[in-house]
């Protein structure tokens, strides 16, 4: 009698799969209250502004088979999303359907936030305990070595581009202020990486912010990036480099977010600005995200 393979329960965001799924996708994300017409316009601009392309699914495919190939035989891998096809639900149910007697879930995300990374590891338990199957989350890779080695490189290689004396920006993904009443680490954690990044890369210029807040009345972690870059050039920085070490894939908060919109408001400014290289499919993190799933 075979062994059940363990089942790996890799989580992301998610994105649309093309034009006509933009709405749909946006939905999903405001909980199931369409867009807007001055919303849904706002988005698909900003897809039309990247050529229309939609690369994150790709890229997310590329970890996804990464991980795997380094996992080996006895493990069973599938993917699940927050906001797309296929679901976290599904790719449990996948997992299920494949024999797996557990399953680690692993969210494409370093930082950790109960209204982030929780919210995922949440859903998949749900939904294992309906199966039956205990899935049990890693909770945070954000001091992930690879990662970490990724980062430095990533820094050091953009500080070429941008005249000495720069300030590197570390940023993630905004979250609503109240996270920080109930003291949830995730502002710690980026903290965390950013120190140790820039003690590695050996910076005496950096700090951190937050990028892609949500358009709801409450208030959003700040600084935010925007704002960061026009303090800068109104102070005389020589240069900004953004580091977005919380997002590990070259997707919409990042291509338009800062590609275009951040350095359009820094070009504006007439100050040299730099983005880091996303981790992608990096073969040496995938890696060991691999070791760190075999690991649980």
């Amino acid at each position: 009698m075979s062994t059940p393979p363990v089942g790996v329960l890799l989580m992301a965001y998610g994105t649309p799969r093309d034009r006509d799924d933009i709405e749909t996708y946006y939905t999903d994300i405001r909980r199931g209250r369409p867009p807007t017409p001055e919303l849904m316009a706002d988005l698909v601009g900003r897809y039309d502004a990247l050529g229309g392309t939609f690369p994150l699914r790709a890229i997310t495919d590329a970890q996804v088979d990464a991980i795997a190939a380094a996992l080996g035989e006895g493990y069973a891998v599938e993917l699940g999303t927050k906001h797309s096809s296929p679901k976290v639900e599904d790719g449990v149910g996948a997992l299920v359907a494949r024999g797996a007697g557990r399953i680690v879930g692993l969210v494409l995300a370093p930082h950790f936030s109960r209204f982030s990374v929780g919210e995922y590891a949440e859903r998949a338990a749900k939904e294992g305990a309906r199966h039956d199957v205990a899935v049990d989350t890693v909770e945070t890779w954000h001091l992930l070595p690879a990662y970490l080695e990724f980062l430095e490189r990533a820094v050091s290689t953009a500080l070429e581009t941008v005249p000495a004396g720069s300030e590197v920006v570390f940023t993630a993904h905004s979250l609503p202020e109240r996270i920080l009443a109930s003291g949830d680490p995730y502002p710690d954690q980026l903290r965390a990486t950013a120190e140790t990044v820039a003690e590695r890369a050996g910076l005496t210029t950096w700090s951190t912010a937050w990028q892609s807040a949500g358009r709801t009345p409450e208030p959003w972690l700040g600084p935010d990036v925007l704002e960061v870059v026009r303090d800068r050039a109104a102070r005389g920085v020589p240069g900004v480099v953004i580091c977005a070490c919380g997002f590990v894939a070259d997707h919409l908060e990042v291509a338009y977010d800062l590609d275009i919109e951040a350095a359009a408001v820094a070009r504006d400014l007439g100050i040299p600005f730099a983005r880091t290289a996303s981790v992608n499919d990096d073969g040496a993190v995938m890696r060991e995200l691999a070791r760190l799933v075999a690991s649980q």
